[in-house]
């Protein structure tokens, strides 16, 4: 199949409306001719954690947002993508649970990673922990087998929890291939036709590296599933926080990347009024990449620009974020943070508040990035232009809930009515139509306070201006008509 370079929605099973048949209606009602790109469903799976991203079982849809039959309804109307969790199973599991019961004898038994698989004697050497890349304190959690009374050590690397609700899988062991063969199949059979490979990063552990993104062993990894998407007629998309050149290696070798760089560079544009940097990078990047600014994690900084900013620099746009109520994650490994200590992960907050809610610079931002080449991304509450929802922090202590907010059927009318919101529509819709941006691309240079970039297909073009000192932005575009016409965002 091709993906649609149109607009794509970004939401959780029940953000919008409640559930699976909801979500169908708002869309329909509100949004009709707006999402003509897809729409990505975060996983609406059975899940122990993580907000779908603790998977039980992906034969099922957690009933609490509908079925099976609700997401086929959807990827009829819709190019449908949803979250392959390759690098864990949650503690949950069938599979799992069988291999607490029997230990070395459950017929689960190699699809994880007890410490005896890397050190023999289960012991981890402190030395080589302290290279890999690190999602907690330990990667791992201890249980106790209850036919034999023994406690083992599993390598689990996510999870708040100890033990963690999410429990990491062997990628070379048969079963968990299987695993992965049949859940493929089986969303091929219910009109899913991308496939998001979440944290698929992690899934070569190896001593004496980062145990993340470990060359060549995850390309062998990728190639795999790639080949089973291509023989159902699929696309996959690797989800990898890593360094940008890596990333671009990704794109060289043909995958679809995502281009974690862009929401820190508008962000920054915009707050410091100088877009220097960014028409560097947009002269620079690949434009096999999918694009986003917020999403249900946080705005991408270490390791995605490692090497590409000044960690002076970015610990004032933190500071300009978090002085807005933005609330950081931030990298646990000695090793892998900046050498004068700076380890901020993600900046975890409403992009729109990050922008002081000044619609002006939010449109000029989306503008931005719906003129960057690739397939453009917009989160449900950015579409809605949501605000940081610190109830729901203080609620779950978790503080990627900031941006995670649920929206009833009143909620949304009511959003959708917003001038900010009703201009950011006809924004997507121009983003949608235009065939210009089917051609080609250019980046003007501009004075620090201007961007200009611009779209060329054969008798069309399109060029957008924003004027960083008021945030002003303009399209200009040459209509079906041959004439020069201008669109104020």
């Amino acid at each position: 199949m091709s993906i649609q370079n149109q607009v794509q929605l970004i939401t959780y099973p029940d953000s919008l409306g409640g559930d699976l048949k909801q979500l169908h209606k708002v869309l329909k009602t509100y949004f009709p001719d707006v999402f003509k790109g897809g729409i990505h469903l975060l996983p609406p799976f059975p899940s122990s954690g993580d907000r779908g991203f603790a998977p039980i079982d992906y034969r099922e849809i957690d009933p609490r947002f509908g079925s099976w039959e609700d997401v086929r309804a959807i990827g009829q109307s819709y190019d449908l993508m949803l979250d392959l969790m390759v690098n864990h199973v949650s503690r949950q599991s069938p599979y799992f649970q069988d291999f607490l019961k029997y230990g070395s004898e459950s017929r689960y038994a190699d699809m994880f990673i007890p410490l005896q698989k890397l050190w023999p004697d289960g012991r981890p050497v402190q030395e080589q922990i302290d290279r890999m890349f690190l999602r907690r304190t330990v990667p791992f959690s201890t249980f106790t087998i209850e036919k034999t009374g023994q406690e083992i050590n599993v390598w689990t690397t996510f999870g708040k929890t100890d033990p963690s609700e999410q429990i990491d899988l062997d990628i070379h062991a048969e079963s968990v291939k299987t695993l992965f063969r049949d859940t493929l199949r089986h969303f091929k059979a219910h009109g899913v036709k991308i496939v998001r490979l979440d944290a698929v990063g992690y899934v070569i552990k190896k001593l004496g590296t980062s145990c993340f993104f470990v060359e060549p062993d995850i390309y062998h990894v990728l190639d795999w599933f790639q080949g089973i998407a291509r023989s159902l007629d699929m696309e996959i998309l690797p989800e990898v926080h890593a360094h940008y050149t890596l990333q671009y290696k990704l794109s060289e070798k043909g995958y679809w990347i995502y281009d974690f760089i862009l929401p820190y560079r508008i962000l920054d544009t915009l707050v410091n009024r100088n877009s220097l940097a960014l028409q560097n990078y947009l002269k620079e990047r690949p434009a096999r990449q999918f694009t986003m600014l917020d999403c249900h994690d946080g705005i991408p900084v270490k390791p995605d620009l490692d090497d590409l900013i000044d960690t002076g620099e970015a610990r004032r746009l933190v500071e300009h974020c978090l002085a807005r109520g933005a609330n950081l994650s931030r990298i646990l490994s000695g090793a892998h943070r900046s050498e004068d200590g700076f380890d901020v992960h993600q900046i975890r907050g409403s992009y729109y508040a990050m922008l002081d809610c000044h619609d002006d610079a939010y449109l000029a931002a989306r503008a931005i990035q719906f003129f960057t080449p690739g397939i453009p991304q917009v989160y449900y509450v950015g579409l809605l232009a949501g605000k940081d929802d610190e109830e729901r922090v203080k609620e779950t202590v978790e503080g990627r809930e900031i941006n995670r907010s649920n929206f009833r059927l009143r909620d949304i009318e009511k959003a959708v009515r917003k001038d900010v919101v009703q201009r950011l529509l006809r924004l997507i819709r121009f983003r949608n139509e235009y065939e210009a941006f089917q051609g080609q691309f250019q980046v003007f240079d501009t004075p620090q306070h201007e961007l200009r970039l611009q779209w060329r297909r054969e008798e069309q073009q399109c060029t957008l201006s924003v004027d960083l000192r008021t945030y002003r932005t303009l399209i200009h575009y040459i209509d079906q008509t041959g004439n020069t016409r201008e669109y104020v965002v």
